[in-house]
């Protein structure tokens, strides 16, 4: 089976290698160094690397003022205090003015576990998707976090990265390509299309193993980044398996499985279904625990592709 790997870790080894090719870059948190393993980079670099303490909102600004000044700026913290806590800094100072800075963000969904519901961000990328000028990438393990976090620098405007706590399993390749904005192909399939985020894209994977088990043929697609989202694809593979299937560790409003019910429904209106949290809170737990109670599992997933298989011949 797959191994697990960090992304904080691929995001700091990142954070080095830029460090050592560009001078513009500086990286800022918010007394969160040694979580979000910024301090990596603090440590080969600490006249580019900037705690501000537990001041988020201020964070934000500094940022974008470092951008208007000619920096290439990353700036991290958890998912919870990166967007709603600091929501009108991005908006007003980073977003409206499309400015170069990075927002990485750690500790998203439920599987942060025992932090419980204050701390388990289900709502960021809803809040990120809708700001204008604002690209949302949620990568899908440590390998794809390294190269989404290399791709932004030569991004004009901001984004949004997308990061867990724990580790997660590596599905892609270190020779994969990355682009910002383009989904990836993980498997080809005819009859139904299931389109994963994050760490949801493995268990895409899985229930399609399940599924072929019963001689169902599932295309699964890698949609790294939610914002721009790959119109094409998502058209292309509706068209072909005439019912989709979306998978995020996030709520399913305003998020993947919206993106794409929206795509769908302006283009090729297929039946779909929504795997993610169903609107609610989350609660303390353990996170392999919490992903069964919530439904983000390949079995969940396997369970929605016959649902919307069956809905096929309705049309």
């Amino acid at each position: 089976m797959w191994k697990k790997e960090s992304q904080r870790a691929a995001f700091a080894e990142a954070l080095v290698e830029l460090g050592n090719t560009r001078k513009d870059v500086v990286v800022l948190t918010a007394d969160l160094s040694s979580s979000v393993k910024t301090n990596k980079f603090a440590e080969k670099f600490p006249e580019h690397h900037f705690n501000v303490g537990i001041s988020e909102q201020n964070m934000m600004s500094i940022a974008a003022g470092l951008a208007a000044s000619g920096s290439t700026v990353f700036a991290s913290t958890f998912a919870v205090f990166a967007t709603s806590r600091v929501y009108d800094q991005i908006r007003q100072s980073i977003a409206w003015p499309k400015l170069n800075v990075n927002i990485v963000a750690t500790h998203a969904g439920i599987t942060v576990g025992g932090d419980g519901a204050s701390h388990q961000m289900l709502e960021d990328i809803a809040l990120m998707c809708s700001l204008p000028n604002m690209t949302v990438i949620v990568p899908s393990d440590a390998l794809e976090t390294k190269k989404a976090v290399i791709s932004v620098v030569d991004y004009n405007g901001p984004t949004y990265i997308r990061l867990g706590r724990g580790d997660v399993p590596t599905i892609t390749k270190e020779n994969d390509s990355f682009k910002i904005g383009k989904a990836t192909i993980m498997k080809e399939g005819k009859d139904v299309t299931l389109i994963g985020t994050g760490i949801m894209v493995s268990q895409c994977l899985l229930a399609a193993e399940k599924l072929e088990k019963e001689n169902i043929d599932a295309s699964v697609i890698n949609m790294s980044t939610v914002k721009p989202i790959d119109e094409k694809v998502i058209i292309k593979h509706a068209t072909k398996t005439g019912a989709v299937v979306t998978a995020e560790e996030h709520n399913i409003i305003g998020g993947l499985g919206s993106t794409v019910s929206t795509v769908l429904s302006e283009n090729v209106p297929v039946p779909m279904k929504r795997v993610g949290i169903p609107d609610v809170f989350g609660e303390s737990g353990n996170s392999d625990e919490l992903m069964e109670k919530y439904g983000l599992t390949s079995e969940n997933i396997v369970k929605a592709a016959h649902g919307v298989m069956k809905k096929k011949g309705s049309r």
